[in-house]
């Protein structure tokens, strides 16, 4: 991996990094500043600093090591996906999506995915590599910098891209504090939310950080049997250890969990699935977001029609179980949930 850049360093640890280059307090507030509101690209940008600063932090410490290289845009131009680039020639993607009300990222925390699920394309190739926070970081800079030329402003941060947010754990807690900390990017701890298919002791470690964080949990399952087909991790922590940490985290945080169930047509979208994942989650702080499953290459499932879709929604909420059904927004561009494969064409 490459050396630490500008964006893998929280507040505290750019000063002491200036400190020890002789620089004085303030030029840390100034490059944090220009970085994270200015949405500054090189330290040339930084014309708050001397000429001479800015050699010398382009010599030592570089601003991030990710590149854009392809971009597509779906129909609607309501969803971009870009593919970005590493330091050392990996390539991850991040999808950006506008609604009415916000206008979302959606970053990947490692090159490709150990945790093997089969609703999933990006874990097909295993996984490369984590990615340090900075990767993290600059991912959310670089949609930041594309919606403030359309004239918007990111509101929120989803980590469902590529790879398993909690099997890089400290790069994905480290990338949310960066990014929250009030005297730069700024942005609401409830603005982030960290999706995961069920690492448990992880669970058990974020319910202890005292963070306003959204948590999510990819279900799609509420018996062993069939969730140990879709998601393999279920085999080492399955659902009754799952729930009790879930339980756990509301009761300790009075935070509400999401819980993802991705319909496949004829696998788990009936009625009577509805309603096993009703008594799974009953009397449980939670919602559940229903997605009708994209299309993956290669694998024969289908999405659950529509029909099938209302239907469960409908037998959750008869359960009193909050529910809603997720648009599908970029699928055309293979940027919908669980298609982001790192093979981004330039859509020109």
């Amino acid at each position: 991996m490459a050396d630490p850049a500008l964006l893998d360093l929280p507040f505290d640890a750019l000063c002491a990094r200036l400190s020890a280059m002789g620089e004085p307090a303030y030029r840390a507030q100034q490059i944090w500043h220009a970085i994270y509101r200015d949405l500054a690209e090189t330290y040339d940008d930084m014309t708050t600093l001397p000429v001479r600063l800015r050699a010398e932090l382009t010599e030592r410490l570089p601003l991030g090591h990710l590149v854009p290289e392809a971009t597509q845009e779906s129909p609607d131009g309501r969803t971009s996906k870009t593919l970005l680039r590493l330091g050392d020639g990996e390539a991850i993607e991040a999808v950006s999506m506008c609604y009415d009300d916000r206008r979302t990222v959606c970053i990947s925390t490692q090159v490709g995915c150990a945790m093997g699920c089969r609703i999933c394309a990006t874990g097909a190739g295993g996984l490369t590599r984590d990615l340090s926070p900075g990767e993290l970081v600059g991912q959310v800079v670089h949609a930041a910098r594309g919606f403030r030329r359309d004239g918007r402003r990111l509101t929120n941060v989803v980590y469902m891209g590529m790879g398993e947010p909690f099997a890089n754990y400290d790069a994905t807690l480290t990338s949310i504090r960066i990014l929250n900390d009030p005297r730069g990017f700024g942005l609401g701890a409830r603005s982030f939310t960290v999706s995961t298919v069920g690492i448990v002791p992880a669970i058990q470690q974020f319910t202890e950080e005292g963070l306003q964080v959204n948590l999510a949990v990819s279900l799609h399952a509420a018996k062993d049997g069939l969730r140990n087909r879709l998601l393999p991790i279920n085999q080492t922590y399955p659902l009754d250890p799952l729930l009790r940490a879930c339980r756990r985290y509301v009761s300790r945080t009075n935070r509400r969990i999401t819980f993802e169930v991705a319909l496949i047509a004829g696998i788990n979208d009936s009625t009577s699935h509805a309603r096993e994942v009703a008594g799974l989650l009953d009397g449980l702080l939670c919602h559940v977001n229903l997605i009708p499953f994209n299309p993956i290459p290669d694998l024969a499932w289908k999405r659950s029609p529509d029909t099938c879709v209302r239907a469960f929604a409908g037998t959750l909420e008869k359960r009193g179980i909050p529910v809603t059904i997720r648009a599908s927004r970029g699928v055309e561009i293979q940027a919908g949930c669980g298609q982001l494969r790192a093979v981004c064409t330039d859509g020109d």
